[in-house]
C-alpha cells in the first residue's frame, strides 16, 4: 500500500467512523444513565439509548454529508462519509444502550459500565493506531472525556430522583 492510499484510507474511512463512534458512544451517556436513574427502569433506559443512538447517527451522518463535497478536501464522496458515520455513530450508542433489555437494573448498570469502558479504549486504540496519536495521552483524553459526560448523566439522574 502507497502513503497516498493509507491517507486517503484514513481520511475517508476511519476519520468518519472514528468520528461517529466517538459522538454515539459519548453524547448517548448522559441521557441513557441519567434514564436509568430517573425511572430506576431498565426498558426506559434502553429506549431513551435507542432514540439518543438513532437521532445522534442521523445528525451526524448528515452533517459529516453536508459538510463538504470531498472534492477539496480529498475526503472521498460526501454519501459514503455520511453514511460510514451514521453507522459508526448508532453502533457507538447502542453498544452500551444493549445491556438495559436486562430486567435487573443493577445487572444491566454494571454491564453497560463495563461495555462504555471497551468503546473508549477502543476508540483510544483506534486514534493511537490510524491517527498516530501518542497512546497514553489518547487514552487519557478519551477516558477523562467520556467520564465526565459519564458522570453528568449518573448526576443528573440522581439529582431528578431525589423526592
Amino acid at each position: 500500500m502507497t502513503t497516498s492510499h493509507n491517507q486517503r484510507f484514513v481520511l475517508q474511512k476511519i476519520q468518519p467512523a472514528l468520528l461517529g463512534l466517538m459522538d454515539g458512544s459519548v453524547s448517548t451517556l448522559a441521557p441513557l444513565f441519567a434514564t436509568a436513574g430517573l425511572t430506576g427502569r431498565p426498558i426506559d433506559a434502553f429506549y431513551v439509548g435507542l432514540a439518543a443512538s438513532v437521532g445522534a447517527a442521523i445528525s451526524m451522518g448528515l452533517a459529516e454529508a453536508l459538510s463538504d463535497d470531498g472534492v477539496v478536501s480529498g475526503r472521498g464522496t460526501p454519501l459514503a462519509r455520511g453514511v460510514i458515520t451514521g453507522v459508526a455513530t448508532v453502533l457507538g450508542g447502542m453498544l452500551h444502550t444493549l445491556p438495559f433489555l436486562i430486567p435487573d437494573l443493577q445487572t444491566a448498570l454494571t454491564l453497560a459500565y463495563g461495555v462504555v469502558l471497551l468503546e473508549l479504549l477502543v476508540i483510544a486504540y483506534i486514534r493511537w493506531h490510524y491517527m498516530r496519536s501518542p497512546l497514553g495521552q489518547t487514552i487519557f483524553q478519551v477516558i477523562v472525556g467520556g467520564a465526565v459526560v459519564f458522570g453528568v448523566g449518573v448526576w443528573l439522574g440522581q439529582l431528578g430522583a431525589r423526592p
